[in-house]
């Protein structure tokens, strides 16, 4: 996944932070204005995400360490790193402990943002998202929602967010960008490294900087 992809999928996470209550509506409705839960969080979460990278872009580029603290926050509320951990790790996931999926769900993560994080700061927020549908996905598995950043003098970015109930919330465990799903790209990356180590070897490599969460390798 480019860098330039990379930035887009960790902001398309980013708008659709602070989880939502399952029972605040349906799910079934097909409208913008009375789209479910999953496409309502998506909706209404954008721009205030958008307008606070606006509005405190100065002070990101000074201190980065808001900046992480801001994105590590927003993050952590809404993306289901651990089940979408497990979805990375795939058949190697099989058997795993708890301790194990969660140590690499964190180191992934931190590598993430340690080096895309920055780069948000030169993302366009002065975007618009449109919600195109909110499809259920097979075996109970939760939503897909559609959408669309619609920026001036450029051609839509298609974004589509896969959510699940985690006990009364909504929460995304994959993003799509321009078809290239956050989930199956280190799915890729990862499977040889986990053919001939450990969950917990790779995931100290990530930690340590030995790996890099980068579509290309190391």
């Amino acid at each position: 996944m480019k860098t330039t992809l990379m930035s887009t999928a960790l902001a398309a996470i980013l708008l659709a932070a602070t989880p939502a209550l399952v029972h605040a509506q349906s799910a079934s409705a097909n409208t913008a204005s009375t789209q479910g839960v999953p496409s309502k969080l998506v909706l209404d979460n954008s721009t205030r995400v958008l307008s606070t990278l606006e509005s405190r872009r100065a002070e990101f580029t000074r201190d980065r360490t808001a900046l992480n603290r801001f994105i590590n926050s927003e993050f952590n509320q809404m993306f289901d790193r651990e089940y979408s951990a497990r979805m990375v790790l795939g058949r190697h996931a099989r058997g795993a402990s708890d301790a194990d999926v969660r140590l690499f769900a964190d180191a992934l993560a931190d590598n993430l943002m340690a080096r895309y994080g920055s780069s948000l700061l030169d993302f366009n927020t002065r975007l618009r998202v449109r919600i195109k549908s909110e499809t259920a996905l097979p075996r109970d598995m939760g939503v897909r929602v559609s959408s669309e950043m619609l920026r001036s003098g450029g051609e839509p970015i298609p974004v589509d967010y896969f959510m699940r109930r985690v006990g009364n919330e909504w929460k995304v465990f994959d993003v799509m960008v321009e078809g290239v799903s956050f989930v199956q790209t280190f799915r890729s990356q990862f499977d040889a490294e986990l053919q001939r180590k450990s969950i917990r070897q790779v995931a100290q490599e990530l930690r340590g900087g030995q790996l890099r969460a980068n579509a290309g390798g190391r």
